[in-house]
């Protein structure tokens, strides 16, 4: 036979509604119970009928149960919180920092020259005297790079010269051995001429 669907819902019969509620305390208790066994785990459960009578399983100290959910609630609650009061602490620092960058914005729109009808003498001499360090300090910045331009510029103009100088005393040298030498090629040939001049010139002494 098969089991019909039981709709989720009070029972109006009351004699059903105690049968029922035997029942499913009994198996709920069991549930309790094997679970406990089965995954080793921290069970306990109450149940108050609807005439007020106590149902209970707790594989351990139901008072020691008890206090260990209100600390975890109480943490859970806490953590909460907290997290709620971070959240707000950034949403805060968002707000300003918005705020902060419009006025940034509005300012530098004045150092540009916008919108400055409205402005007083006053903000106009602030934006004059503003403008004027600005400009100093670029000018003071190009300065110094020009001058660490020009100093390796120098640093590598000098060692150019450097390298010629030495550049022009290797070609002044070489050329003074490459002449000694020549000179003395010339010297070994000038003798051998003179020695074969020496043996073919005059009459020959040998007689047929």
């Amino acid at each position: 036979m098969v089991r019909g669907k039981i709709e989720m819902k009070k029972i109006e019969n009351a004699t059903s509604r105690q049968v029922t509620f035997s029942k499913r305390r009994n198996g709920l208790l069991k549930k309790a119970y094997e679970l406990s066994v089965l995954c080793d785990a921290q069970v306990s459960l109450i149940i108050f009928s609807q005439k007020g009578r106590l149902y209970e399983f707790s594989n351990s100290d139901m008072q020691t149960t008890i206090e260990r959910y209100r600390k975890h609630t109480k943490d859970h609650e806490t953590s909460n919180s907290d997290s709620e009061i971070y959240i707000q602490q950034l949403k805060q620092e968002a707000s300003h920092m918005i705020t902060k960058i419009e006025l940034l914005e509005f300012h530098k729109r004045k150092l540009l020259g916008q919108g400055i009808a409205s402005c007083s003498l006053e903000e106009l001499q602030e934006i004059d005297s503003q403008l004027r360090r600005s400009l100093g300090k670029v000018r003071a910045r190009k300065a110094q790079l020009f001058k660490e331009q020009l100093e390796k510029l120098q640093a590598k103009e000098k060692q150019l010269l450097e390298e010629n100088v030495q550049l022009r005393q290797k070609t002044a040298i070489n050329p003074c051995r490459e002449s000694t030498e020549q000179q003395k090629k010339f010297k070994v040939i000038d003798l051998n001429l003179e020695v074969q001049t020496d043996l073919f010139m005059g009459l020959s002494d040998r007689h047929d």
